[in-house]
This record gives C-alpha cells, sequence and structure tokens, in this order.
C-alpha cells in the first residue's frame, strides 16, 4: 500500500500532517505585476542596495500572505493549520521587513497604511464572494504597484510625486488586463466598459505626461497596452475562444515590453555604484 493509499484511508491524518506545505498564490500574472512594478521603481531610483533587496522580499511575503488568508475565509467554518501557520510566516516577515525599513524611511508607513486598506478590503470582498468584482481587481492591482514606491523609497530614503506618478502609471496599464480578459466571459463579454476604461487611463496619462509628473517617453509606455487593445480588437474571436496560455502570454510580453520602455526612459547609460 503506497503512501498516497494511506492518506487516502485516512484523511484526517493526511490535513494534519500537511500543515507544513507552503502555500503559494495561484495567481502568476501577479507576480509579473508585482516584479515589473518593482523593478520600475528600482529603475526611478537608479541603484540597487540591500534594502531594495530586501524591500523587493518584503512586497513579495505580503502579497503572498493574502493567499492563505482568503482561503481561510472562504473556509471559515474551521480553523485550517496550513493557512494559519503560512500566512502568518509571510505576515510576519512583511512585517518584520517593513518595520525595518520604515525605521531607515519612516514615509514608507504611508505605503503600509495603503497596503494594509486593501487587504482589509479584499477581505471582506472575499467574505461576501466580491473578490472578482471591477472595483475590487482595480484596488488589487493598485495595491499590488505599490511595489513601485516601496522600491524607490527603501532605495533612496524618499518619496516623489514623480515616483506617484509612476505608481498610477503601472496601475493603469495592468488594469487594462481586467476589462480585456472578462471579453472571455459571456456575461461580461462588452466591450463598451473596456473602451471607457483604455479612454479615461489615456486622459490621465495625458494630464500626468502635461503636468510633467512623468516624462515623454515614460508615458508613452502606456501605448503598448493601447496597441494590445487593438491586437485584442481585430483578433477578438480568437481572443474569445484561445487557450488561457496564449492570454497569459500576451499579457506578459506586454509587460515585459512596458518594463524595457519604462528602463530606457529612466536608467541613466551607466548606473553609480551601489551604496
Amino acid at each position: 500500500m503506497t503512501a498516497s493509499h494511506v492518506n487516502a484511508a485516512n484523511p484526517a491524518s493526511s490535513s494534519r500532517s500537511a500543515w507544513y506545505r507552503p502555500t503559494l498564490s495561484p495567481e502568476h500574472g501577479v507576480y509579473v505585476v508585482l516584479l515589473v512594478s518593482f523593478l520600475t521603481g528600482a529603475a526611478a531610483a537608479q541603484h540597487w542596495t540591500l534594502a531594495t533587496t530586501l524591500a523587493l522580499i518584503c512586497a513579495f511575503a505580503g502579497f503572498q500572505a493574502e493567499h492563505p488568508l482568503a482561503l481561510q475565509i472562504k473556509q471559515r467554518r474551521s480553523w485550517k493549520p496550513r493557512f494559519l501557520f503560512w500566512g502568518g510566516l509571510y505576515a510576519g516577515t512583511t512585517l518584520g521587513l517593513g518595520g525595518y525599513l520604515a525605521l531607515r524611511v519612516p514615509m514608507l508607513l504611508w505605503l503600509y497604511l495603503g497596503a494594509i486598506a486593501a487587504l482589509i478590503i479584499d477581505a471582506i470582498a472575499v467574505l461576501h464572494r466580491k473578490q472578482r468584482s471591477v472595483a475590487n481587481e482595480l484596488l488589487t492591482f493598485s495595491a499590488v504597484c505599490l511595489a513601485a514606491p516601496l522600491a524607490y523609497a527603501a532605495t533612496l530614503g524618499t518619496l516623489s510625486v514623480s515616483v506617484f506618478g509612476l505608481w498610477l502609471l503601472n496601475t493603469l496599464f495592468f488594469s487594462s488586463a481586467i476589462f480585456t480578459v472578462k471579453l472571455r466571459k459571456p456575461k461580461t463579454e462588452s466591450w463598451v466598459p473596456g473602451l471607457i476604461y483604455h479612454a479615461i487611463a489615456s486622459a490621465i496619462i495625458l494630464i500626468l505626461w502635461f503636468l510633467g509628473i512623468l516624462e515623454s517617453i515614460t508615458a508613452l509606455a502606456f501605448g503598448i497596452v493601447l496597441l494590445k487593445l487593438g491586437f485584442i480588437l481585430l483578433r477578438q474571436e480568437w481572443y474569445r475562444t484561445t487557450a488561457i496560455h496564449n492570454i497569459a502570454n500576451i499579457e506578459t510580453l506586454s509587460a515585459l515590453a512596458f518594463l524595457g520602455v519604462i528602463a530606457i526612459s529612466l536608467l541613466p547609460a551607466h548606473l553609480p555604484p551601489s551604496v
């Protein structure tokens, strides 16, 4: 008899022994959003230091902490040791590193408050089964994109209006996927919300550029999402029915192109030495 047969015969024993298995978020697209947003913030800082690395670990752990919390809320009739352990470990890592960084850069506390508020609202949405609503997904992307000012502030010890413009650019860019991916579902296949969103987002980017908050090339990076939208409009029948990994590839390639343009616009020809 194999171990799997033993576990199948005794599910209680299996559930007790499974607490040590790490919980990892299955939202692979959010990993890309988190990493790209963080790297745009690091590019704006034009440095990479130990504090930058600690901030990246802090952001990753904070993102992972949400997953077991959401699972525990969904299964709230009983406490799950695995979710509690790993959720506590991720949250403890985030609090420890975040606290250390905040001692060096107190203004990071404002970013933490924003992330905590988003986590609480998301937990309430999960409780009411509204986590897939457009409003909650917009909030989630805006929270994940706080990785950009986190990287910048942790590295340089300060924040600026331009880095909040960069955060908004990241948020508007990645939130586009909310409206395009919903086109694949019969209940949300209308183009109207997506077209309205992209029109408003484009106007916001133009305002940020006009006010000098975003440089010209940086603002033009948003054009990548408009090109993606145009491609989807031309190939909408294919887009609605193709395998999900093709959608993931489109989103990943557009994110990498976005990062490339941002890096070109923000990084100097030669990076200064790390301190």
